[in-house]
């Protein structure tokens, strides 16, 4: 550590250390200040126009696939020596070279879909699951297509195979049963083999239907056609098995009927995905709520947090709300 030359001189040097414990040569190389270091550099040290050179070399095109020992090898085989292949390195480290040389394929940047419905017949979003068959490895297809904001199942179909074209008839039939007018609607599926398909595609031009498409395995971005399967396979109706294609239709048009008519659902405010579908939504819950209001006025003292009001329908649905900032 250094020690002050003030009390060095009252003491004296060799006492000052004896002291503290610290040998003179200790305090002498504290007071002397470290000397610069020249930046050394190897008389074996490429000069720059051999770098240029061989950095010239490696970026050639017929190189451009080769890894640097093939390019070292090549050279060596044409008669050719530049450099050391870590030198090599060196180079292409100094120039920021290097990587994976050859060209790569880039996966694209998949955007977000963020889909806003704020009546029926804005956002439709449609999927395909497999139903089991009578025996093993036996499956049939089933096509739903959904509103995401009223949860109405406008259009769906059962099939022993995974087609474009049922598809393509499907939405094309649901599209004309709806009422579907140009620049009014968009479809939003996931990024299986059928919803991508140049058939759909082509028909959703035609039609001016917007397409979109989730992310792939993203899960979230489709997640009213997902709920909507659930329901279905853990409904008490639900068979897990089917004997036969029109076993299945039979069953199908039975539990679409419920869920469209008859389920209460909670995203809606526990009204039918019919009511809000149709337009009878509003009529509905004033109903409901005159009534509370009634039994309110009768007993009072039953509702010990006054009159009850109820919980009103959506008048936004999305898919992948924006955050706000």
């Amino acid at each position: 550590m250094p020690i002050a030359k003030e009390e060095s001189s009252k003491l004296g040097v060799a006492e000052t250390c004896r002291v503290l414990g610290l040998s003179r040569s200790t305090y002498y190389r504290c007071r002397k200040p470290l000397p610069v270091r020249a930046a050394l550099s190897s008389h074996r040290k490429l000069k720059p126009d051999e770098e240029s050179q061989v950095l010239s070399y490696l970026n050639r095109e017929r190189f451009r696939d080769c890894s640097v020992p093939e390019v070292y090898a090549t050279l060596l085989d044409e008669g050719v020596y530049l450099c050391s292949t870590r030198t090599m390195y060196r180079i292409l480290q100094r120039h920021k070279a290097v990587r994976e040389r050859r060209h790569q394929r880039r996966h694209p940047r998949y955007k977000k879909p963020e889909l806003l419905a704020t009546s029926p017949n804005q956002v439709w979003s449609w999927d395909i699951t497999k139903l089991k068959g009578p025996g093993k490895w036996s499956h049939y297809h089933l096509y739903v297509i959904l509103d995401i904001y009223s949860r109405y199942v406008v259009g769906w179909m059962v099939a022993d195979r995974e087609s474009s074209s049922l598809a393509k008839r499907l939405i094309g039939e649901t599209c004309e049963r709806q009422g579907i007018s140009r620049d009014q609607l968009t479809l939003h599926a996931d990024r299986g083999v059928s919803m991508r398909s140049k058939l759909v595609a082509q028909l959703l031009a035609d039609l001016s239907v917007t397409k979109t498409h989730s992310r792939p395995h993203v899960s979230d971005d489709n997640p009213y056609s997902e709920a909507q399967f659930k329901t279905l396979k853990y409904h008490p109706w639900f068979p897990g098995q089917f004997g036969s294609l029109e076993d299945a239709r039979s069953f199908l048009r039975r539990f679409f009927d419920w869920y469209n008519n008859e389920h209460r659902h909670s995203g809606v405010a526990m009204l039918t995905p019919h009511d809000v579908h149709s337009g009878k939504a509003d009529e509905v819950l004033k109903k409901r709520q005159e009534l509370m209001n009634r039994a309110y006025l009768l007993h009072p003292e039953r509702f010990v947090k006054g009159s009850s009001i109820l919980k009103s329908l959506a008048r936004e649905v999305w898919i992948n709300k924006p955050k706000v900032a």
